[in-house]
């Protein structure tokens, strides 16, 4: 027994003095990263604190320069680079982690950590990190300019022909998922090589067929309106909006608004300044006269019984169509003419001008019985004449100066009513809408500075009397050279 006893205390002084050899020839690295751990593929074996974050640091700032190439809308290549992106070393602590390795617990703890050690290497992941706000920026002024709408499939229409101009693809990039798809990418996936990502870009395909389009063969409705009292700029303006309007190919179900294809009024879209109506005023203002415009539109989708969803009257009467006949569109107010096509199949815009006259037809396939007709009745509720001219004194202009600055407008309140006759009979009234326009009395400046306190008497009366016809007779003989009559000699 005794003999076991001391072969026993034996094998532990040599286990003792096995592992005091170990601990000792590991004293003089204390401080050091001990042999087989490493940094991702980085071996950071027998480095200090200092130089294992230098060689990090360096990795990284090695994969800067590494090409990140971005698909965006249509698969267009943009390609940035990985410190574009933001890059930066996310867990540095992973030094002084790797420092402390078999450094703590007991004797035996830490011999059997570094035996294993020669065995199998200690690996610490390598964690990035990117800035989100680079990211979207990134995305915002390089590849969201790649986007493009969907354009329908449309018609043109040539020489009374139609010919179908296919559509384009739209691709619309959605910026926070694909911030959230590179980070996650570069984050958890990425093998530090040059690599691309697909974007998430929504695809928008065009709506329209040649087979759907050519169903588009006949006029639905047709109306025309006069503009040959028109100056030169209304009658461009005028021109301009039908211009603009033209070619217009409208799916089921899709809303069309009259201001949005028209606008802006601006030179550089190639309005003029004419009159307009503003606020009951007649003042001239860029692209004055396009309300003739969307109201002969009006009326062919009134004919064409499209779903009308906004419509205006004028401020004031309109003497190109008849009361409540039209509809007008306004920047500063907000006035708009939309309507849907209601229909199941597609519509087609033309609208044209000649000598004067402009016309819009509105092309689709006719689904109507022959023997259904529609027309609209304007019906005039009240008739609102002005009372009496409004005349305003000036004592800055001589008598004798008389300056209309606003015609007298006639008031109305009206309706308009959609009749519909099946063969000729009468089998629906329906009223479309009511319309109210302001009645403005005619306006003008009377000069009343004279030295002559009869002349002054007689012109202010004049003004009072309200009617600027009897202020302009009054003017007349007030400044009239005197009259002389001849002396003869008997």
């Amino acid at each position: 027994m005794k003999k076991i006893f001391r072969k026993e205390i034996l094998a532990s002084l040599v286990m003792i003095l096995m592992l005091s050899v170990g601990i000792t020839a590991h004293a003089e690295e204390k401080g050091i990263i001990k042999t087989g751990i490493f940094a991702g593929d980085i071996e950071l074996s027998g480095m200090s604190a200092e130089q294992a974050e230098a060689a990090l640091t360096a990795y990284i700032d090695g994969l800067r320069g590494t090409e990140i190439t971005l698909l965006a809308g249509g698969n267009h290549p943009v390609v940035v680079t990985a410190g574009d992106l933001g890059i930066r070393w996310a867990n540095p602590e992973l030094v002084s982690e790797a420092l402390e390795v078999g450094t703590h617990g007991n004797v035996i703890e830490r011999y059997k950590i570094l035996m294993d050690l020669e065995h199998e290497n200690l690996v610490y992941p390598i964690e990035l990190d990117f800035d989100f706000q680079t990211i979207n920026d990134i995305l915002t002024n390089e590849c969201v300019k790649y986007d493009v709408k969907a354009v329908n499939a449309g018609l043109k229409r040539e020489n009374g022909e139609f010919q179908v101009v296919e559509g384009q693809t739209g691709y619309s990039l959605d910026v926070e998922a694909s911030i959230d798809l590179i980070y996650d990418y570069l984050t958890t996936e990425w093998d530090h090589k040059p690599c691309q990502i697909a974007l998430d870009v929504i695809v928008e395909e065009p709506k329209g067929s040649a087979e759907e389009l050519a169903q588009v063969t006949d006029v639905l409705g047709t109306f025309t309106t006069s503009y040959t009292s028109s100056g030169s700029a209304r009658s461009a303006n005028v021109e301009n909006g039908c211009r603009l309007i033209d070619g217009v190919t409208l799916y089921p179900g899709e809303e069309f608004s009259t201001y949005e294809a028209v606008a802006p009024f601006t030179e550089s879209n190639g309005y003029y300044m004419a009159a307009s109506y503003v606020n009951g005023k007649v003042v001239d203002s860029l692209g004055g006269g396009i309300c003739q415009v969307s109201t002969t539109l009006y009326n062919a989708v009134l004919l064409s019984e499209l779903d009308v969803t906004e419509r205006h009257n004028h401020s004031m009467i309109v003497t190109y169509v008849h009361p409540s006949a039209d509809a007008a569109i306004a920047e500063s107010s907000g006035k708009d003419f939309r309507f849907v096509n209601n229909l199941e199949y597609p519509i087609y815009i033309e609208g044209y001008t000649e000598n004067k006259r402009i016309t819009f037809n509105i092309y689709g396939k006719e689904t109507r019985d022959p023997g259904h007709k529609v027309s609209y009745e304007s019906e005039v509720l009240e008739v609102i004449n002005p009372p009496a001219d409004n005349l305003i004194a000036d004592a800055s202009q001589p008598v004798g100066y008389v300056v209309v600055t606003e015609s007298a407008h006639i008031g109305y309140k009206a309706r308009l009513w959609k009749v519909v006759t099946e063969n000729g009979v009468e089998v629906s009234r329906e009223q479309i809408n009511s319309s109210s326009y302001k009645m403005t009395p005619r306006s003008a400046v009377v000069g009343v500075a004279t030295g002559d306190a009869h002349a002054y008497e007689e012109i202010m009366a004049a003004i009072g009397t309200g009617s600027v016809d009897h202020v302009r007779n009054v003017a007349a003989i007030l400044t009239a050279p005197p009259q002389y009559e001849d002396d003869d000699d008997e």
